[in-house]
């Protein structure tokens, strides 16, 4: 597999490359970048697969507040309907894809959106949507063609960018250099328990540019929550739970599977590629592999976003009778990052949110 692996090498330097000439466009503006007169808000990463963008994204929405207008465009991953999209009633994952769908089922006073053009879909909600008083980017940080008021880079502590390589041979979307453009570094998933050492290390490691913030922030699980709660009301299966399947589909689970792993004595996580579409096979596997557990406390617990690739008629017939939960998460930053962070938010957006309605 190693072997493998190491014949991607070629590929990985022709693809960086090419990024690296179309950086190079941009950066001389022999490809343009579009500012728009509404604030713009990017949130991304290099690396591909998870680090935290869709709960950075929603601790925004949170904290810009109820009294703004607000917009969150995405692409739009793996849905099945093309160009710009604006979210109405009846929508579901395969309309909008997974995480806008989550945004538009979580928060009924935010605008979401999705198009594969981000320039173009800003020009239809600036058109679409008055007043608008600031647009959320979910994953565009190498959507060069619009100019973001504030960019936000993203990256996984326990992934972070500077270890890793350019894609296919790694993950790397573009070269590490390319950190420059963003304006603040998020570092997502670290310990709650976080020493002054650790943080400079990570600093070091990272490199910021001169004027670039560099803030770190933690997940909070909440709640088991049903997948199906109009079937019936299992809030007594999560209680002294013995085993738990955990179903993932997401770049990352291994937070997630570190936490579960104190809640019960029996963990099987069932992973699957980030997006992952449940087939029915799939999900006869996991009746199958649920009742074949021999103790009676046991649940099946999967993420937010997951879920919402598991809320259709197909999933609800097949797995609907069993006790299966996601665990929505809360995205929190240390002290003294979360005011330098909030206070850069609020003075692009024009300080029109509340700052105090962050937390859940």
């Amino acid at each position: 597999m190693e072997v493998f692996r190491f014949l991607l090498f070629p590929l990985a330097i022709l693809y960086g490359l090419i990024t690296k000439v179309r950086n190079l466009l941009f950066d001389s503006r022999i490809l343009p970048s579009e500012k728009f007169k509404v604030p713009v808000i990017s949130v991304g990463n290099l690396i591909a697969g998870g680090s935290g963008k869709t709960p950075m994204v929603e601790y925004i929405v949170r904290l810009l507040g109820d009294s703004s207008s607000i917009a969150i465009l995405s692409r739009g991953y793996k849905r099945k309907t093309k160009g710009f999209r604006l979210a109405g009633e009846n929508e579901s994952f395969e309309t909008l894809g997974d995480e806008p769908l989550q945004y538009h089922e979580k928060f009924s006073h935010v605008n979401v959106a999705v198009s594969e053009s981000r320039k173009r879909g800003i020009r239809n909600l600036m058109k679409d949507i008055t007043p608008l008083d600031a647009v959320v980017l979910d994953d565009a940080f190498q959507h060069r063609s619009v100019k973001p008021e504030l960019s936000i880079l993203v990256t996984d502590y326990f992934k972070l960018f500077t270890k890793d390589w350019l894609l296919p041979y790694g993950r790397l979307r573009e070269y590490i250099s390319g950190r420059k453009r963003a304006h603040i570094i998020v570092v997502t998933k670290t310990p709650r328990i976080f020493s002054p050492i650790v943080r400079r290390q990570l600093i070091s490691e990272i490199k910021p540019y001169s004027g670039q913030m560099v803030c770190f922030s933690y997940i909070n699980y909440l709640q088991y929550t049903p997948v199906y709660s109009n079937r019936c009301d299992y809030s007594d299966k999560t209680e002294n739970v013995y085993s738990i399947i955990l179903v993932t589909g997401i770049g990352n689970p291994g937070p997630l599977e570190e936490y579960l792993r104190r809640q019960c004595k029996d963990l099987d996580l069932v992973e699957f590629d980030d997006h992952h579409e449940f087939s029915n096979k799939d999900l006869v596997a996991l009746k199958e592999k649920f009742r074949n557990l021999p103790t009676k406390r046991k649940i099946i617990v999967t993420t937010e976003k997951d879920a919402k690739r598991l809320q259709h008629t197909d999933a609800e017939t097949i797995i609907g009778d069993l006790p299966i939960f996601y665990i929505p998460i809360s995205f929190e930053f240390h002290p003294g990052d979360k005011v330098i962070f909030d206070q850069s938010v609020m003075s692009v957006a024009g300080g029109k949110g509340k700052a105090e309605n962050v937390n859940l």
